[in-house]
């Protein structure tokens, strides 16, 4: 249904996690019988997260303890790793910036070229332990560096932007055309972001095996603020799940909806599920984490664009080890520690055996969910995030 803005213009209303509440069903299940594994091309996962694409969150240390604990955790490919070879003595100096030499500092740094060696360095190391290896480039770097990754031993392959289309147009570059890339590419393609439903269609049309959906909603993410644009994350992963259906009936694949983006408690992470989302990719929430290269800051792929930033360096400070954020146990009140508990826990009081069956909960438009009755966390800010 559309809203009037005015005379001239009118839109659809749409809605964030905060707005909205998972409604019990009239059956409950016992936490330990419940299943949250998940899967992306032919890799099973026990965990349905990954770790997003940033340099305070993924290095290669921080990869190999993400999938001892089930999940994925994507390193940027032009990022720090890739740009020096000491990065931590990069992540050191950016986490010792003050607030308002950050992103010029950050620049400068940023300014080192992205190294092919390096590109196939950190890849080798991935593979150290027979782990995974999922990285991203953006689309004007794939054809530059993926021949080298995926011969270095990439598994999977993130193409990924603020926002990506299956159609860009450009009159002084060819652009990358993922209609021609994604089919011809010897190993999984993600693409993304997105947060509308034609977009999203699109883009499971050039015969990507996921789509991230989430333009702005990061923690460290200033881009609906300095371009106006993005969508609500409920609606637009309710959108892509529609999108989802639509493609399955078209073309009998099923491709998978990753939620990127704006989840911070296990109660997000359940409410993106509920929306349709088949995996959650987080970056703020684990950059908490003691394995994080960020220190306890954390930091978008475009807070450093030489011309626009659109992000911003904001420090989460250190909650617990990564194994505590996932797994537990919890020391705080909040829901930003044992996420995958969190989640369990509210797909067996809601009664689902599995993700796919959580898709189908009931959710309901609840504006006042996390502030009805709590007057006492409210002024006592306990409790409360």
């Amino acid at each position: 249904m559309e809203i009037e803005i005015g005379k001239g213009k009118s839109g659809r209303r749409s809605y964030g996690f905060d707005e909205i509440a998972i409604v019990p069903s009239r059956r409950t299940r016992d936490p330990e019988d419940i299943d949250i594994t998940a899967s992306i091309g032919s890799h099973r996962l026990k965990i349905p997260i990954f770790a997003s694409a940033m340099d305070g969150v993924v290095d290669v240390r921080f990869a190999h303890e993400m999938a001892r604990l089930g999940g994925l955790a994507v390193l940027n490919l032009e990022g720090i790793q890739t740009r020096y070879d000491d990065a931590d003595e990069m992540l050191e100096k950016i986490a010792s910036f003050s607030d308002s030499e950050a992103t010029g500092e950050m620049q400068v740094i940023y300014e080192e070229p992205v190294k092919l060696e390096l590109v196939q360095k950190r890849i080798r190391q991935l593979k150290e332990k027979g782990d995974i290896a999922i990285a991203s480039l953006t689309p004007q770097k794939v054809q530059k560096y993926y021949k080298a990754a995926i011969d270095t031993g990439l598994d999977i392959l993130v193409i990924q932007g603020t926002v990506i289309s299956a159609e860009h147009v450009s009159a002084t570059k060819e652009p990358l055309d993922l209609k021609k890339f994604i089919p011809k590419c010897p190993i999984p393609v993600i693409v993304g972001g997105c947060c509308s439903f034609s977009t999203a269609l699109h883009l499971m049309r050039t015969g990507a095996v996921g789509v991230l959906v989430g333009v702005g909603p990061g923690a460290a993410c200033t881009t609906r603020q300095v371009l106006g644009i993005g969508v609500p994350q409920a609606t637009a992963i309710a959108d892509a799940s529609a999108a989802r259906s639509r493609h399955l009936d078209e073309t009998g694949q099923y491709v998978h909806v990753i939620a990127d983006g704006g989840m911070r408690t296990g109660g997000d992470l359940a409410k993106a599920i509920c929306c349709g989302a088949d995996l959650i990719m987080i970056g703020s929430p684990l950059s908490r984490a003691k394995e994080a290269p960020g220190r306890g800051y954390h930091w978008g792929m475009a807070t450093f664009h030489p011309d626009l930033p659109r992000g911003a360096r904001v420090k989460t400070e250190v909650a617990g080890s990564l194994e505590e954020i996932l797994m537990g146990p919890a020391h705080e009140n909040d829901g930003t520690l044992n996420l995958c508990g969190a989640l369990r826990t509210s797909m067996a009081t809601c009664g689902y055996l599995n993700i796919k069956e959580f898709q189908k909960a009931e959710v309901m438009i609840a504006p006042s969910i996390k502030t009805e009755g709590k007057f006492h966390q409210q002024s006592q800010k306990i409790g409360m995030g």
